[in-house]
């Protein structure tokens, strides 16, 4: 049997506007690009796609299941700029089919800087989903899949979660592969689920280049190596962002029609079928333990925290925010609080790297700055800011403090 578990990432951060030295506007956020890069994002990849994955839930009668993961900033941004899309999510949700997973609200770090706000995230995302689509996440993903064996017992303490989803590293797995359920080795309970990067790959980065050997990737060719997995793994995590459908691979390479067809391909193998995350850990029993002590991700070449903090303005700024928490917190001030938030967003710094050997196009890419010395002067001019309302808000309310000490 080979169940294959589509889970699709859904996010996109509060871009800052230009800020300077000279700036001491509270407003960070660029209201007009952020509405107009959820617009068209929602237009090229959100609402068509939902609408296809409907089409064919209702098509296979129930047979073809999937997973989101949609950050609270994104989901923010629906709300305000494209209520249409959450209308598409609402009618996915109500089929059954769909799966809705667990992360930090706001796609943060915080599990590298601060258990405490990593906990407070986790249970503000929980909420929003809860509240919006009737479901409480039993599967937790980490931001960018970062993971390691003390992540596990985290989300294990939370008593909550029955699985945690992260990256097939081949350096973690060894000679083991990624399509079995495997066991957190410093947990009980505790469920692992791991991406099978090379079939995701195929659909997320390759799908479109004319100069992979292996294209024009088609459903049926797809589902041949799907069907191969049988004898050698239970599952194939297929795990990508979601907005690799239509923005990432555009409309024209035929993603739209490979996943139209796709699902129907797969189910004419009589032993292959869908199963969301929590479906795959109920049906299959932890193959091995799987031990991580070093913190691994699903990002670019070496999956480490390089795109993050690979040089000293990301480990700089991300220094710099999380150090402010006790502060921030202490206003008490819903507002300040909120835009500390926001920037903890990961994009913020992933913005700020400076690799560019074998994944350098991929970050020049998705940057809107002109360099990331830019990413990281303007981030920093913010924080300078956000320091200032702190310290206002307390000239303002100096009981803050001791409210809160």
């Amino acid at each position: 049997m080979a169940s294959v578990c589509f889970y699709f990432q859904v996010h996109q951060p509060f871009r800052l506007r230009h800020y300077t030295v000279f700036d001491h506007s509270p407003r960070y956020f660029d209201e007009f690009k952020n509405a107009s890069i959820c617009r068209k994002v929602a237009n090229k990849c959100y609402l068509p796609t939902n609408r296809l994955l409907l089409d064919v839930i209702r098509r296979h009668e129930g047979r073809f299941r999937v997973a989101f993961s949609l950050t609270g900033v994104l989901i923010e941004q629906f709300q305000k700029y494209c209520p249409e899309v959450m209308s598409t999510f609402d009618a996915l949700a109500e089929t059954g089919c769909v799966e809705f997973l667990a992360e930090t609200y706001h796609h943060s770090l915080s599990f590298l800087y601060s258990r405490e706000e990593f906990l407070e995230q986790i249970n503000k995302h929980t909420e929003i989903i809860e509240r919006l689509f009737g479901q409480k996440p039993r599967i937790f993903r980490n931001t960018e899949l970062i993971y390691n064996n003390r992540l596990a017992e985290i989300i294990e303490s939370m008593g909550r979660f029955d699985a945690v989803i992260t990256e097939g590293a081949d350096h973690i797995l060894g000679h083991r592969n990624s399509n079995f359920v495997y066991r957190p080795s410093t947990c009980n309970q505790l469920r692992l689920l791991m991406k099978n990067y090379s079939l995701s790959d195929d659909i997320a980065f390759r799908f479109g280049n004319r100069a992979w050997k292996e294209y024009p990737l088609t459903a049926e060719k797809f589902a041949r190596w799907i069907n191969n997995v049988n004898g050698n793994g239970h599952i194939v995590n297929l795990f990508m962002d979601f907005e690799t459908f239509g923005e990432h691979q555009w409309d024209d390479t035929g993603i739209f029609d490979f996943m139209r067809h796709l699902p129907g391909e797969i189910l004419k193998y009589p032993d292959n079928d869908f199963k969301t995350p929590s479906e795959v850990i109920e049906a299959y029993q932890p193959m091995d333990a799987v031990d991580v002590p070093h913190v691994i991700s699903w990002a670019d070449v070496e999956r480490d925290l390089s795109a993050w903090l690979g040089n000293a303005m990301q480990s700089n700024a991300l220094h710099e925010i999380y150090k402010m928490e006790k502060l921030v917190k202490q206003t008490c001030n819903q507002e300040l609080i909120e835009d500390w938030r926001k920037l903890q967003t990961s994009d913020h710094f992933y913005y700020m790297c400076t690799k560019y050997f074998a994944d350098g196009d991929v970050h020049k890419y998705f940057n809107p700055y002109e360099s990331p010395y830019d990413s990281y002067i303007n981030f920093m001019n913010v924080l300078t800011n956000l320091k200032e309302r702190c310290s206002q808000s307390f000239v303002s309310r100096p009981e803050a403090v001791g409210q809160t000490s």
